[in-house]
């Protein structure tokens, strides 16, 4: 049997397959993940994560590549590469208290938080730095801040923000009340985003709280985002609404948040199981 050994796990309620090719084992195609992650028909996740070895050019532990729900490529989840440092500590790569991940969005450093057994059970990453830039979110306009749409009779203003991946970061009233699915489907394809855009929506709660509903692109709305909490985090502190530490409450619980020349993200990491799968029956 061609199979597969992936392990399942959530960061938030964020929930990711990893695939561990520490063999050089061949790459998980589109069509392939998509059938992993489909709910119904498949295993059911937001992502398949492949745990890659290290390149050589590169001072790192391993790689992190990451195809979401519909089989596209991310180059980078906040909650994944925490996901991923889980099961790469596990398999011996990394130090102690240290894993260095080559991704799509550069070098990411993992601190990893572990219980008496030495799992981990936690992990906070430094995310790099936000970026406004157009050009580097990508994001076609003249500047990203106040980006307005109109949806439904709902006006919407927030920032273009970059993490690595693009994101809008629109401030509401009350997340709880937005319509995610019918209007993130939509803001996703807008067309000042050449390379789609994830959606989220931000309320301030006082200057070190706020809550915040995801739509992730090539998903749908998911329980959390961590790349989204970072750029919903980074957009409210350059408006000067909260301070550079702060906790963000999402659908699948809290992310914690500190903000300067880059930005770490940290929040606890669960494992749910592992598996084996017959790889030829996703074709």
């Amino acid at each position: 049997m061609n199979s597969l050994q992936l392990s399942k796990l959530h960061a938030t309620g964020n929930d990711f397959l990893v695939y561990v090719a520490l063999d050089g084992s061949s790459p998980l195609t589109a069509g392939e993940a998509a059938a992993l992650c489909d709910r119904h028909r498949g295993i059911g996740a937001d992502g398949v994560i492949t745990l890659g070895l290290p390149r050589p050019s590169r001072d790192t532990h391993c790689t992190f590549r990451l195809r979401n729900a519909d089989g596209g490529e991310a180059e980078m989840s906040g909650n994944g590469i925490r996901c991923l440092a889980a099961v790469a500590a596990a398999h011996g790569l990394g130090t102690t208290d240290e894993l260095r991940v080559d991704t799509g969005a550069g070098q990411r450093d993992v601190a990893l938080i572990r219980d008496a057994s030495g799992r981990v059970v936690a992990a906070d990453v430094d995310m790099g730095a936000a970026t406004f830039a157009p050009d580097r979110i990508p994001f076609d306009g003249p500047v990203a801040h106040d980006v307005v749409a109109a949806i439904d009779g709902m006006r919407y203003n927030g920032d273009a923000v970059g993490m690595g991946n693009p994101h809008w970061v629109l401030r509401v009233d009350d997340p709880q009340l937005v319509p995610v699915a019918a209007h993130g489907a939509v803001l996703e394809h807008d067309a000042r985003f050449p390379q789609r855009t994830n959606v989220e929506w931000v309320a301030v709660s006082d200057r070190r709280h706020a809550v915040m509903r995801v739509w992730e692109r090539g998903v749908g709305e998911t329980l959390s985002c961590g790349t989204g909490a970072c750029a919903a985090a980074a957009a409210l502190h350059e408006r000067g609404l909260v301070d550079d530490r702060l906790t963000m409450q999402v659908p699948g619980g809290e992310l914690s948040i500190v903000l300067g020349d880059t930005i770490r993200l940290g929040g606890a990491v669960h494992h749910v199981f592992d598996v084996e799968i017959d790889r030829s029956s996703l074709t």
